[in-house]
Order: C-alpha cells, then structure tokens, then sequence
C-alpha cells in the first residue's frame, strides 16, 4: 500500500472541507495516508467526522525540548543538506530578516516531522497551501530522501508568495485551482515545465432538484449575506463602509456576515462608530449545514475579498440559485460571467459595488434567469464529485509507487472523462 502524508497549516479545518474532502478521496483509492497539521488545532466546535480526524492527525506545535533536540541534531549531521535547505533565504531578495527568522524556525519543524515520519514508509507529502506547511514539508521531504508537492490557492500565492520559487524548484508537481493561478505561475516562474502545474478546481455538490424562486418580498429588508474568515484579506471594512451609504440612499435592507477571525473586534467598533447595529449583523462561526437556511433566504450573496482563488462560498451560493456580486479578481470570473451567471464589481471600488448593489435590488424581479444559469455553471464545472474523483487521478498519476493503473495517460484520459 502507498503511504503518504497530507500537511497543513491547521487541520482538520471546517472552513476547509476539500482538505477533508481530499484525503476521503485518495483513502477511497486505497491510499495510506497520514494526516498532519502545522498548528495544533482546539477540538471545540469540530463536528464529529471532524474530532475522528484530530484524534489521528500528527502536531507539530507544541514540540518537546527532545524533539527539537532530535531536529536540531537531524539538520545538524548533514551540513550540505542543510546548506541546501537554507540557501533560498539567502538568494532570494524577497526574504526579509523576520521571513528568514521564521522560515528557520518553520526548517526545524519540518525536521521534526521528517522524524515524526521516518520508518511509517511514506513516499510522498503533500501540504495544502503555500504557507508555512508547505515549507515544512518541502523539509521533511527533503531529509526523507522523497518527493513533495504542494496547492496554491489565492493569498499563498498573490499575497503571501513565502520563498514560493524555492518550492516550485523542489516539487514533484503543483497544484492549483483555477486557470488564473497556473497562467500566473508559468508566467511570473517562467523555469517550471507546464506540466508540473496541475489545474484541479474545487466544487461543491449538487442541488438535484433546483429550488423554486421565490417571488421578490416587498415587505421585508433586502438581505445581503457575506460568508468568510473575519481576516483582513476579506475586506469587511469594505462592505460596512458600503452599508453606510446603502443606508443613506434609504435602501431598506440587513447584511449577515458568517464567520469568525482576529477582526471581530474592529469590525464591531466600525459597526457602532457607524451605527449600523441594526443592519449589519456579525453571526459568528456558523457550520457549512447551518449555513443553507442563510443561502435560502437572502437576496444577495456578496464578497469583499482583496485576493481568492476560486472562493466555494460563490459555488456554493450560486447552487443554491442565488445571485452572486464579487470582485472581478484571479480566478473569481471564471466562475462568475458578470451579468450572465452573476455580477463583478471593479476591485476597490466603492462606487461600483454599491451600484451594483441597488440595480440588483431594483432588478431583482427580473433577474430569474441569472439565478438558474448560475446553478447551472456550478453543476457543469464545479461538481465536488467529479472534481475530487479528478483530483485524486492527476494525483495518482504523479506519485511513485502507486500499485494502480492511474500513471497510463490513455486510461487516465478515460477516468476524467466519465
């Protein structure tokens, strides 16, 4: 049997079910493999599939003082590895002496989960994301004499590029979720052969029967709903500042934001400096099922976000038959076709967000055949079956030792068209 592991940053993660998703898959093929996370995360709130996943997931934070000794010692008795681990912070010039600090403390990780994984035969690790996971598993890999590859989605790769040429040179393969990304890659890395960039989109599953569009309430505010980690990236700022004028121009309306993050704080003082309580409403953590009565009943589902890759939150919203109004940004517009199966608004831009806001609001009567041609592209390229199946045969193809028929190019043209 084919062991590998699966880093990343913190799992298992409900806001990042196609890590989970992922794993089930290549299980499912009669792969081993071994769950790792790069924090430790607290059990609270996991859903129970999610708690059995924790329980077997190997930490690498907190460490002993015998662990990091084993690590220490690990890189130590190989000077020229360790050379060659530390170079890229020392040629690349995006490296700054806090990235370097932490990129040093991210290596004796990765050497400690190289021992964590010696003698359990793994032949290959994969971390999602490019962050600091990624790196710990370029390590690992590299003490263990194995292959490593790894996925970028938006922010790993736009915004937070972490010694991210250093990774492309050392992977076996890279994958990616939107064409956007891998165009971006192959230009800005011009080095990395075409087919080491793998193009593997997420999904979300079918609603097999489409739900009925409502006809438009006059008698109830407009609902926005916005869905994501409270992190800067996301831009929530951006979208209270827009309630304001929303509420100026005297649309009656009530925007829910779904999740959880470090800028709660803030965004509640920018909610009552402006005094929006009664408008915008932050509802915390919600789990992906407690969140499709919030699907079903707004008008709206926006998004802020100054970097994604292709967010599941729009798949999932637009499934769910509903209109969709994001930044026109990386991948989001292979998604989102502005005006046909949802709205793009200028990045940045206040004045066309809130635009586009009161012509939907105005339009919104009219706008039943957007809905359904939204559900109808998410089911035609966004189905989480079929792209998972798709996922795990592009992974199959690229791994060593794998005892299947996955690496024959004609049957695998065959798998990933059925």
């Amino acid at each position: 049997m084919t062991t590998i592991a699966y880093i990343a940053n913190e799992f298992p993660s409900s806001v990042e079910p196609y890590v989970m998703d992922e794993i089930a898959e290549l299980r499912r093929r009669g792969v081993e493999v071994i769950c790792c996370s790069g924090k430790r995360v607290c059990p609270e709130g996991l859903s129970l599939a999610e708690r059995a996943l924790w329980k077997e997931t190997h930490y690498s934070q907190p460490l002993t003082d015998g662990q990091l000794m084993q690590a220490a010692h690990r890189l130590a008795s190989d000077r020229l590895r360790l050379w060659q681990l530390l170079r890229p912070l020392l040629v690349d010039p995006s490296a700054s002496p806090a990235l370097c600090l932490r990129a040093l403390g991210h290596t004796l990780m990765g050497a400690a989960l190289a021992e964590d994984l010696e003698g359990l035969e793994v032949t290959h690790i994969h971390a999602h994301h490019g962050y600091f996971a990624s790196w710990m598993a370029l390590v690992a890999a590299r003490l263990l004499g194995i292959g490593f590859s790894f996925t970028l989605h938006g922010s790993d790769l736009l915004r937070r590029a972490d010694l991210l040429e250093a990774k492309l040179r050392a992977c076996r393969f890279c994958v990616t979720v939107s064409d956007f990304n891998r165009r971006y890659i192959l230009r800005n890395y011009p080095f990395v052969a075409s087919e080491k960039v793998v193009l593997q989109r997420l999904g979300v599953d079918r609603i097999l029967s489409w739900p009925t569009s409502s006809p438009v309430a006059c008698c109830r505010p407009f609902r926005l709903l916005a869905v994501g980690r409270l992190h800067r990236v996301k831009d929530y700022g951006f979208l209270i500042q827009a309630c304001s004028f929303l509420r100026a121009q005297g649309l009656d309306f009530v925007c829910w934001i779904a999740g959880e993050g470090p800028e709660r704080a803030a965004l509640e003082r920018q909610i009552a400096k402006l005094g929006l309580q009664g408008h915008v409403r932050l509802l915390g953590q919600v789990r992906r099922s407690d969140l499709i009565p919030y699907y079903r009943q707004a008008d709206l589902v926006v998004m802020t976000s100054k970097s994604e890759g292709i967010p599941v939150v729009l798949m999932e919203a637009m499934s769910h038959e509903k209109l969709v109004l994001a930044p026109a940004i990386t991948g989001i517009p292979e998604l989102v076709d502005d005006r046909r199966t949802g709205f793009l608004y200028a990045p940045g831009s206040l004045s066309d967000f809130l635009n586009n806001v009161s012509w939907i609001y105005a339009n919104q009567a009219s706008l039943a055949g957007i809905r359904r041609a939204a559900a109808v592209k998410v089911a035609a390229t966004y189905n989480r079956s079929r792209n998972l199946r798709a996922f795990a045969d592009q992974f199959l193809a690229r791994i060593p030792h794998f005892g299947g028929d996955y690496a024959h190019p004609v049957l695998q043209q065959i798998r990933l068209s059925v």
